[in-house]
């Protein structure tokens, strides 16, 4: 199965997204949020493998005010150079109002039964923490998300279902940030937390340096549950 390339209409400009359907034509959808590479062929792949399960699936590309359509690998020096280059110069707060004009997208599209969930890696990670703080997505998942720690002050917007997976050797997320993480979220009803020992960050990205298939699966399982428990 495979996507194709779309116009959604943002706040603040056009910009392009990834969308991948089911094969049925019917479901609810899911908005897939990139790491800092961009809308890659990990990222398509992603939503592939959410449309095989009977999602609409739709990566917006993210980095389109500094860059539109970066696809970048994590497999050379310039690449991860050019890529934390993009996440230093990159705004959070329009990249959570480019995911709800995302979402708005997939509410509207023929076929979409009107639910919505996020799911995000790394940069998307947090994003999808804020898409469940500041967004009316019906449920969000966050895969090692770096500097969540620095947002907990908008844990108490968070009314939709938010489920996070910590890698507990993060290179990017030490164990003091990911206690206070735990810590910060722990009062929250609508939030689930797992952590992956011996697990370091990007654990979960297929073909990259930590990827750990045995691992990965189970976080992958939970997501799939989750996504079918508050999207049906």
């Amino acid at each position: 199965m495979s996507g194709q390339e779309i116009t959604i209409q943002g706040r603040d400009g056009a910009f392009m997204g990834y969308l991948a359907a089911p094969g049925s034509g019917r479901g609810p959808g899911i908005v897939v949020i990139q790491e800092i590479f961009g809308v890659n062929a990990v990222m398509r792949e992603i939503c592939d493998g959410l449309a095989a399960r009977g999602f609409f699936a739709l990566a917006p590309d993210l980095f389109w005010r500094l860059q539109p359509g970066v696809q970048l690998t994590d497999k050379t020096d310039g690449e991860w150079q050019q890529a934390f280059g993009l996440m230093k110069r990159f705004d959070p707060d329009k990249g959570v109002s480019d995911i709800q004009s995302t979402i708005d997208s997939l509410r509207a599209h023929p076929g979409a039964n009107g639910k919505v969930g996020a799911v995000g890696y790394c940069l998307g990670g947090l994003l999808a923490y804020l898409t469940a703080a500041r967004t009316d997505s019906d449920a969000s998942v966050g895969y090692y998300g770096v500097n969540i720690q620095t947002k907990l002050d908008e844990a108490k917007t968070i009314k939709h279902p938010l489920m996070l997976h910590i890698a507990e050797e993060d290179e990017f997320v030490n164990h003091a940030a990911q206690d206070q993480i735990v810590s910060g979220l722990k009062g929250n009803p609508q939030v689930t937390i797992h952590r992956y020992p011996a697990m370091n960050h990007a654990f979960a990205r297929v073909g990259g340096k930590h990827y750990d298939k045995a691992c990965a699966d189970l976080p992958n399982t939970r997501t799939a549950t989750f996504f079918r428990q508050y999207l049906s």
